[in-house]
């Protein structure tokens, strides 16, 4: 057993600690043989040291949604203990928490996999603008929905919009057959999938109904603010300079972005219209808005998607090496 004190300096302590420390019960109860005593700004922790670790992740999460929300709910304190617990009351190993992002409806979990799914996590929960950046495969997408649907959940945003650039089959939405669902389900179809796997089929639908989840094509954004949102921009490569910056400036109070991409794989006529692009070099630095990259390493699919991209990187260096 080991005694440890912790001074809260970025977070109103009474809004921390809740009513009557009603928070800190909360964290106290969810953890064996450990205690928590509240003293002005100080919090004093006493148990094992596995426990007090876990413990101070625990509340470096409440205060970053305390700080981002200007409030905390019992429902968020629920929230990231159940992320950080495993139904028994003991801590889980830093290894097991610090990935998870939510729970599925069969019970499953969805977790970062690789260290750069790991560094989107945390930067999506520390940032309100990040950049996720990579090749196919590597997960981008899936943990970028999950951070929004866990943040729906968790009632830190209201809604969670999610939109895509439809210009892969190089026609004009008016032109294609159907109503405007029917013209944009091809090209959202990615996202839909991801949505399905984190939220009941019943809640979804109901969500669809009520506009609290929308999934959009990239040009219907336009003119619209969004407040108390979780934004998801994918396939950002295909996004025009005009468009991201469109994209960027709809962000309203209390909202958060996610933009994924992969700068090879650009539609567009050439890469330097890219909005994702040029984003990178417009941005990096901001205070605020981090980026995260990936890479082969990160591919969860088919091992033969690894060896494709592998393969396909080797080629375009050959090449620019014959062209010099």
């Amino acid at each position: 057993m080991i005694d440890k004190r912790l001074v809260i300096e970025n977070a109103d302590p009474v809004l921390l600690f809740g009513f009557n420390d009603a928070h800190l019960r909360k964290v106290e109860s969810a953890f064996d043989r450990t205690h928590i005593t509240a003293r002005g700004n100080q919090i004093i922790l006493r148990g094992e040291p596995e426990a007090i670790a876990q413990i101070e992740r625990v509340l470096h999460e409440l205060i970053v949604i305390l700080n981002r929300n200007g409030h905390l709910t019992e429902n968020d304190v629920d929230t990231v203990l159940a992320l950080h617990t495993v139904g028994d009351g003991a801590g889980r190993s830093g290894s097991d928490a610090d990935g998870v992002v939510l729970f599925t409806p069969s019970g499953g979990l969805v977790r970062a996999k690789t260290p750069n799914q790991l560094r989107l996590v945390e930067a999506g929960r520390q940032n309100d603008i990040v950049f996720a950046i990579g090749p196919a495969g590597t997960g981008k997408t899936y943990t970028a929905v999950a951070l929004a649907v866990a943040a729906l959940k968790a009632r830190q945003v209201k809604r969670i919009v999610l939109s895509r650039p439809a210009v892969e089959a190089g026609e004009r939405l008016g032109f294609l057959p159907g109503d405007l669902r029917e013209k944009v389900d091809p090209y959202l179809r990615p996202l839909y999938d991801a949505l399905e796997d984190m939220l009941p089929r019943e809640k979804l639908a109901q969500y669809l109904e009520q506009h609290v989840v929308e999934i959009v094509p990239l040009a219907y954004m336009r003119g619209r603010t969004l407040n108390s949102a979780f934004v998801i921009l994918d396939e950002a490569q295909n996004a025009t300079t005009q468009q991201m910056k469109m994209f960027l400036t709809r962000l309203g109070a209390n909202s958060r972005a996610i933009i994924t991409g992969d700068v090879t794989q650009t539609d567009l006529p050439t890469i330097s219209q890219s909005g994702l692009v040029q984003a990178e070099a417009i941005l990096r630095g901001v205070d605020g808005i981090a980026f995260v990259y990936f890479d082969q390493n990160d591919v969860v699919r088919h091992r033969l998607v690894k060896d494709i991209i592998a393969a396909y990187e080797r080629f375009a260096k050959e090449r620019d090496e014959d062209d010099a």
